[in-house]
């Protein structure tokens, strides 16, 4: 049912596809296009730790990076305290994000690597990456199959115009690292406008070899062409009848860390009065220039006349660095599936549909943004055929302000069956997963399953259980599954049984090869 949207089954293009779909009545509850339509602006940071955020890290002692635009957003809207990535690394959120699909049914757990690379079970250089480990994690997966629906082709149905900009990264890189795929890029799935760049992120200097320019003049930032590309979108589609979707995909605040704002990091030097690093300094920078670039977006929402009819999510698509974010008060960092790596800030504004300054515990995922999406667009809630099994839902009604009860108790799943880091790196890295300890721990395949204020971990290493209450126990330090027996294997059969529903590829035993 979902493959005609490519438009392949018919020879049609995807609009022409698209139409016949919504004419047969089959594409997600397609109707035409309502004047009430609102137009939706994702705005994806990356690597952004819970608390780097300011008004969410001095609830925690953090009183040092400044968000004062984000922080401003966060008042407009609803701010979410229990908001999810759907796993602890790039690839596999923006997949789950963009299909409403999670990593575990999409077989995507990894980051996608370069071109020409190819993976199987029994390929013996495969196999040789797990030697003295006691597992072997399935084969990278290197893309987003084109028959997967992503929320731009969803929209489109409901006649919306698509855009986004900046990184992608879910393909094998082209050309040079993080490279759009020409056969599995935006414009493959549904991005009628796209446009790769990397801003202002270093990568510029490092990927594409251009001169470092150094800022010393206060008050003066680098100029950031997801920015001003994405306000370039704005501009077009100022005056159009037809709502859009913009996907503005940043690069910030992946390392390398930028060093080239210098008036911003004598700032923060200054503000750390000598207790400080000037990494940390560095960081802090790094996080206020994505909160600049966030505030250059939103103010052009305003001053273009678009804010009533706009909504504007605000999130990030894992925990962060161990090394660098502020994660507290989390255990673990992006990489694992404890709460540092994967809860995440979130907000969202809709003028006259979101209280503003409202905030919500429920736990939410960011698969979830397919079914609300599509249901702001006026289009029903699809059926578990017609979606095809996504694992989203719409959380339209928690907008708005209703209670929903089955939000609160759903069961959400993590999937992570990786060690982490690769390589030499990983006898080198901490045995332990801390609290914000700055420094860079083993990972070992994993997975998770939140249902209510229970959280259960599973380690496939060592066939252990841990069973964590987050409303006492929000640094997962007191593994409870020994106390409370009944929950850990209550909630240990339900991940059996998602991930046996979802198809997931699980971690194979070394000892068989």
């Amino acid at each position: 049912m979902i493959i005609p949207i490519k438009g392949k089954c018919f020879g049609f293009g995807t609009k022409t596809a698209l139409a016949v779909l919504c004419f047969a009545g089959l594409l997600w509850g397609c109707r035409a296009q309502k004047a009430e339509q609102p137009n939706i602006i994702l705005i994806y940071a990356d690597d952004l730790g819970y608390s780097d955020v300011s008004s969410i890290g001095q609830q925690f002692g953090n009183n040092f990076t400044e968000t004062p635009n984000i922080d401003k957003f966060a008042g407009q809207g609803m701010n979410f305290t229990n908001a999810y990535a759907p796993a602890p690394i790039c690839s596999p959120s923006r997949a789950a994000l963009l299909t409403g699909k999670s990593p575990a049914r999409l077989g995507f757990e990894f980051v996608t690597m370069k071109e020409g690379e190819t993976y199987a079970w029994d390929d013996p250089s495969w196999v040789e990456r797990f030697e003295g480990k006691d597992l072997i994690a399935p084969p990278f997966t290197m893309k987003l199959p084109l028959e997967e629906v992503t929320i731009a082709e969803a929209l489109q149905g409901h006649g919306y115009a698509t855009g986004i900009v900046g990184k992608w990264h879910i393909a094998p890189h082209h050309k040079r690292y993080l490279g759009w795929s020409p056969e599995f890029g935006p414009k493959q799935q549904g991005f009628e406008w796209a446009v790769e760049t990397y801003g202002s992120h270093p990568y510029r200097f490092s990927i594409e070899g251009r001169t470092k320019n150094h800022y010393k003049e206060e008050g003066v930032y680098p100029v950031d062409s997801i920015t001003t590309n994405a306000i370039s979108f704005l501009k077009d589609h100022q005056k159009s009848k037809q709502p859009f979707f913009l996907y503005v995909s940043h690069y910030y605040v992946h390392t390398p860390i930028g060093d080239n704002v210098d008036w911003l990091i004598e700032k923060y030097m200054r503000k750390g009065n000598g207790k400080i690093t000037r990494t940390a300094a560095r960081y802090a920078a790094f996080v206020e220039l994505l909160d600049h670039y966030v505030g250059q977006l939103l103010t052009a929402v305003d001053n273009l006349g678009l804010n009533d009819n706009t909504v504007v999510v605000f999130t990030s698509d894992n925990g962060g660095h161990p090394n660098y974010a502020y994660n507290f008060p989390f255990r673990g960092s992006k990489w694992n599936v404890y709460e540092g790596g994967i809860r995440i800030p979130m907000m969202i504004r809709w003028p006259d549909h979101i209280k503003a300054g409202s905030s919500s515990d429920i736990p939410v995922n960011q698969t979830d943004f397919m079914p609300t999406f599509v249901a702001m667009a006026g289009g029903a809630e699809p059926d578990s055929v017609a979606r095809d099994k996504i694992d989203g839902t719409s959380i339209l009604p928690l907008l708005e302000g209703s209670v929903q009860n089955e939000l609160e108790n759903r069961a959400l799943l993590w999937h992570f069956p990786y060690y982490h880091p690769e390589g030499e790196a990983y006898t080198k890295a901490k045995d332990s997963i801390g609290v914000n300890d700055g420094q860079l721990s083993k990972t070992h395949p994993q997975s998770a399953l939140r249902v209510g204020n229970y959280k259960l971990v599973y380690q496939y290493e060592t066939d252990k259980v841990e069973l964590y209450d987050l409303d006492k126990d929000i640094q997962e330090m007191v593994n409870i599954a020994d106390k409370r027996p009944e929950v850990a294997k209550r909630l240990k059969h339900l991940l059996d049984q998602k991930l046996r529903e979802s198809h997931a590829r699980l971690p194979r035993s070394n000892k068989e090869q």
